[in-house]
């Protein structure tokens, strides 16, 4: 298969795309440090790097942001952030690339506990995850020539522990390993309009 990777550089990134790398050839993207160079913030910069690119048959997006902050700090443009990057970037990824992907493609977005399971400082992030979830239920609905999306919702990872944990009091980090074969149950499975939860 030929499989984009956007983020690949990441924590998680990385992980997932050596281990799809050992049966597939990839094509990583990023801001920086990649094959491919996209903003995923700039729909222009998203329909360029499609444009650049052979017909994928898989799409995985592990990338964009968020501000964290207290909800009485936050101010319009700083939702904006999150809204514009981590939400409208994969969305567009979705939007854009379903036409210059192959038949029987599919799109694999990612979020995170937060959805469900917000801690303080993160209302933006929450919010952006909540919102990836249901476009990506609806969307399924309408994505033609066979192609799926699904979102891979991960808790807090055993690799970002250290960088995190006083972010997240209580929760059990989750095995690297579990999380890198959500993505590969999104993209070998014919799992659509599932968000893949991966907890500890």
């Amino acid at each position: 298969m030929n499989i984009l990777i956007v983020g690949a550089n990441g924590t998680i990134g990385k992980k997932v795309t050596a281990k799809f790398s050992e049966k597939h050839n990839i094509t990583t993207a990023g801001r920086n440090g990649a094959e491919e160079v996209v903003d995923i913030s700039d729909a222009n910069s998203i329909k360029s790097m499609f444009e650049r690119i052979p017909a994928q048959d898989a799409v995985i997006c592990i990338a964009g942001e968020a501000k964290w902050d207290y909800f009485k700090d936050l101010t319009e443009e700083d939702f904006h952030i999150g809204l514009k990057s981590k939400l409208m970037g994969q969305v567009n990824l979705v939007h854009i690339g379903k036409d210059y992907v192959g038949s029987n493609a599919s799109f694999t977005l990612s979020t995170g506990v937060l959805a469900d399971d917000p801690v303080v400082m993160t209302t933006s992030a929450a919010m952006v995850n909540g919102a990836i979830h249901s476009f990506a239920k609806a969307a399924a609905l309408e994505l033609e020539n066979g192609q799926r999306i699904n979102v891979v919702c991960s808790g807090l990872v055993e690799d970002s522990k250290e960088k995190y944990e006083d972010y997240f009091p209580g929760h059990d980090p989750v095995p690297m390993p579990k999380v890198v074969n959500a993505y590969v149950k999104s993209v070998l499975g014919k799992n659509n309009g599932e968000i893949i939860r991966v907890s500890a």
